[in-house]
């Protein structure tokens, strides 16, 4: 049986008590994103004057989309990435504005390579909870605008390469600006984790290593089917 978010379904399981207990059952995993085996016992128990019995063992699990990353600059570290988010299961899209270094040749693993203007492409990408957005462009400016959109999606991870001083230059930009302290507080900067990487290889690995571990977080997740 097939249960949408809403609650609607296609498919059963049984009907009757069982059935609307699983959907119930199915909200929470949808939810959380893991799987459960439940047991019923519906032994004695009553629905609009018929008597259900039995017991059931139901396994519900969540059809999760495949996440997505999101790399905006198209240097050198974002060609490691690529490779790598592949490697762990990522849909790859490598967005920059010159299209020498956005292009199915120097990114021959992504999935979407999208070469035009920062502020055009924020229209071309669909964000949701699944989704990771790294910024690594090649320009404070840059960086600062794509950020700048970045924090109003719902996006699961937020990241962007930059020393401390770069990085408290564009938050205080922002705030100027009048965005939100808080809406900042999600992004990961310094992005990656903290592995003294040194070349652009090394600090692909803990980027990817940073996102792998929010993804497999205990943070409750959505999803559009279970």
């Amino acid at each position: 049986m097939l249960i949408r978010q809403d609650g609607s379904i296609l498919g059963t399981v049984g009907g009757s008590l069982l059935e609307g207990q699983v959907r119930e059952e199915a909200k929470n995993v949808i939810r959380e994103g893991e799987p459960k085996l439940l047991s019923f016992d519906l032994t004695g128990k009553k629905e609009d004057g018929m008597i259900c019995g039995g017991k059931a063992d139901v396994y519900i699990e969540p059809i999760l989309p495949l996440p997505a990353l999101y790399i905006f600059g198209g240097g050198h570290i974002s060609f490691s990435l690529a490779r790598i988010a592949k490697m762990v299961g990522f849909r790859v899209v490598v967005i920059d504005d010159r299209k020498e270094y956005a292009n199915p040749e120097r990114f021959p693993e992504a999935d979407q390579t999208i070469a035009d203007g920062y502020r055009n492409t924020f229209l071309q990408v669909v964000i949701n909870e699944f989704s990771y957005i790294v910024i690594v462009t090649r320009a404070h400016a840059h960086d600062q605008t794509v950020l700048e959109w970045a924090i109003t999606t719902n996006a699961r991870y937020i990241g962007m390469i930059g020393s401390m001083k770069k990085i408290k230059t564009v938050f205080d930009n922002l705030v100027a600006k009048g965005t939100d302290k808080e809406k900042l507080e999600r992004v990961h900067a310094p992005i990656g984790l903290d592995i003294k990487a040194e070349t652009p290889e090394e600090i692909a690995v803990s980027i990817i290593a940073e996102i792998v571990k929010v993804r497999r977080s205990t943070i409750s997740r959505g999803a559009p089917d279970s």
